[in-house]
């Protein structure tokens, strides 16, 4: 999928180069949750953290995905919780919206306090990745970055480590060779 002029890539995965030299970005998924004339916000998906979330909150409403750590969602408002969920099969939701399919965002705040309901599990993510208006579509010019589908087992990942290749490889294609790019070249 390309994406030109007023096109969005909202809800699908950006996947960058493999060499990019962006130690934020090299080899990053990036779950797109906005992209309008405004500018674009995404999560990065495969950047666990050490820490655990319950070294900091006790106890939450909803199951934490596994690997139950902070992910680095970007480089911008590190410290900042963003929540992402799996939405319920039964009941109403309540402090969460419907982001994509099953997908929710949680008001985080709301997460912490023990006051959102219809959300089964979720992944907590500590900043994110932003882009001003026409800078996302200036980088995908520049061929930075792949765009993908995003499916909902891509934003809970249990093997976050895996997923780029594995993102890359079922793409097909050039993309999928892409994928088999050695993690330092110089020993290839």
């Amino acid at each position: 999928m390309s994406v030109t002029g007023s096109e969005s890539t909202r809800h699908h995965l950006l996947l960058s180069v493999p060499d990019l030299g962006d130690e934020n970005f090299d080899r990053a998924v990036v779950f797109m949750v906005e992209h309008n004339q405004e500018g674009a916000m995404g999560l990065v998906l495969n950047r666990p953290s050490s820490t655990t979330v319950g070294e900091h909150l006790d106890s939450l409403p909803a199951d934490v995905c596994a690997p139950s750590v902070f992910f680095v969602g970007g480089p911008v408002e590190v410290g900042g919780i963003v929540a992402l969920g799996l939405r319920s099969l039964a009941g109403e939701l309540h402090n969460a919206e419907v982001v994509s399919g099953p997908i929710v965002a949680v008001e985080a705040d709301s997460l912490i306090n023990g006051d959102v309901a219809g959300v089964d599990s979720v992944r907590l993510f500590t900043g994110y990745s932003g882009w001003g208006p026409g800078q996302l579509e200036y980088e995908l010019g520049q061929g930075v970055w792949h765009i993908a589908e995003a499916l909902p087992d891509d934003v809970f990942c249990g093997d976050p480590g895996a997923l780029w290749r594995s993102v890359m490889r079922r793409q097909g294609g050039r993309l999928s060779s892409i994928g088999l790019y050695p993690d330092d070249p110089a020993v290839n």
